[in-house]
């Protein structure tokens, strides 16, 4: 029996899968292996043993049969944003020959394939006069943003992308197909929604649709010497808005860049990120304490098109290595500032790309009328730390710079984050700090009943032993 030399896998098995799946089924060395692994954050370079490029929920189905059989670990990659450990010896099913994008306009819903990323979302439903709650990024695959809950630019008026999920279909690690909604499969659909990918694959969802066709939103820039001004304007300003505003500020150190408009480039600028889901009068007296609280260098704010949402944030559009990691914090004090200029403001010489606080509250402190999984509702910002692309640095320096800037606002944290916001790092006490005690519970229990051979353990999953106290299970196969 000839084996795969780099897999591992016999060839005849690899045969069998190929027939059995209708999209492509790629190995190690094959030409299209390389480009099918690579995804949007190159700091993470998955090596599997077998890809399965699915075309539909039967090539899933097959690709888990196979894993299990092998009793080989899976990931799952849309886009590649979400990329936070490498996938090495696992069988990676790529999803992003899964699209179309269907849309319910007197129902004001959209059902998508796993594939699709926000911009085929927000561009379906933009003739209809409606709009998903996307992320920051249209780029980003809309799945798996809103399995990990879905922090979005629109956020405080909406809440979380997960909070507004109809209906999914998931292939579980049994290489069953389920439809889980708020009548069937109830246990699964909870879990599924701030669960991410701890249970199966999700080859279909079916979202809300809200009529938005338009927002008063952009970005203001402010030069270094205005960091600490801005960022003590913003402490004071952000209690009183109301919950049709949505807004973050992040310190920015820009790359030299063509692309970059001449007077942000390499340049450390404070980047306020503005959404008003109002009129256009009230949304411009609300920003007003921030116009002038310092002179911008750059930037504008306006009735905008939702289609443009991605002019609110800006987030870069090429491939890039990543580092980053994400906390929670219960308060923004005037202390708290301090210890991120002391940390991380433009007196720093740190390999820091980004520092954002995104401001939660509203609609995202409450549970949603169907309940879900989702953690971190007690939280008033998101706070958000991505070290400077720079390769050579990208093992060493850069983690501990982001990590360093991350504790040094832990006396204002809850000891939580958000599940897309977490970054890297897997041990099981700090994924599992991402849920409330309980709900954290139901997951483990969920992740006995639907992965009992824990297939899915890659990356920001249930983690199996993560109950306080060590209560969890631990007599199952970790392979």
């Amino acid at each position: 029996m000839s084996v795969h030399p780099a897999s591992g896998i016999a060839g005849t098995d690899l045969e069998i899968l190929r027939k059995d799946v209708r999209g492509t089924v790629l190995a190690p060395g094959q030409d299209g292996f390389e480009e099918e692994a690579a995804g949007f954050n190159l700091a993470v370079r998955h090596r599997p043993a077998v890809i399965v490029g699915a075309a539909g929920a039967e090539d899933v189905a097959a690709a888990l049969r196979f894993a299990t059989a092998h009793r080989l670990p899976v990931a799952v990659q849309a886009t590649g944003h979400g990329a936070v450990q490498a996938a090495d010896g696992a069988v990676l099913i790529t999803t992003s020959r899964m699209r179309g994008v269907s849309v319910d306009a007197s129902a004001r819903s959209a059902t998508i394939a796993a594939g699709c990323t926000w911009a085929e979302v927000v561009e379906a439903a933009a003739p209809y006069g409606l709009a998903p709650l996307n992320g920051s990024s249209s780029r980003v695959g809309a799945v798996g943003y809103t399995l990990g809950g879905g922090l979005g630019p629109i956020a405080r008026t909406f809440g979380f992308a997960a909070d507004h999920v109809r209906e999914i279909t998931v292939v579980t690690a049994d290489g069953t197909i389920r439809v889980a909604d708020a009548t069937r499969e109830t246990d699964l659909f909870w879990g599924l929604r701030g669960g991410k990918g701890s249970f199966g694959v999700v080859t279909s969802m079916t979202i809300d649709l809200f009529p938005v066709t338009s927002l008063y939103g952009g970005g203001l820039y402010y030069a270094a010497e205005d960091a600490a001004r801005v960022l003590h304007a913003y402490r004071d300003w952000v209690g009183a808005l109301p919950e049709s505003v949505t807004t973050s500020v992040a310190m920015l150190r820009l790359p030299p860049a063509p692309e970059l408009p001449e007077p942000l480039r390499g340049r450390f600028v404070v980047h306020l990120r503005f959404a008003c889901v109002g009129e256009d009068q009230e949304a411009e007296a609300l920003l007003a304490p921030m116009r002038e609280a310092a002179q911008p260098i750059f930037g504008a704010v306006g009735r905008m098109p939702y289609t443009e949402i991605d002019v609110v944030h800006s987030d870069p559009v090429d491939p890039m290595p990543t580092c980053e990691r994400g906390a929670l914090l219960r308060e923004l004090t005037e202390e708290t500032v301090e210890a991120m200029l002391a940390a991380a403001g433009p007196a720093a010489e740190v390999p820091l790309a980004i520092v954002e606080l995104r401001q939660l509250g509203g609609a995202l402190a409450r549970e949603p009328e169907e309940p879900n999984a989702v953690g971190g509702r007690d939280a008033a910002f998101c706070l958000l730390v991505i070290g400077a692309p720079v390769p050579e640095l990208m093992d060493t320096v850069v983690p501990a710079c982001v990590q360093a800037t991350v504790e040094a606002l832990a006396p204002w944290s809850t000891g939580g984050a958000l599940l897309n916001f977490l970054g890297g790092g897997f041990d099981a006490e700090r994924i599992s700090r991402v849920w409330p005690e309980a709900a954290l519970r139901r997951l483990v229990e969920l992740k006995d009943r639907y992965d009992p051979e824990n297939l899915f353990r890659l990356g920001h999953v249930v983690p199996r032993d993560g109950l306080p106290g060590g209560t969890g299970r631990k007599d199952h196969p970790q392979h």
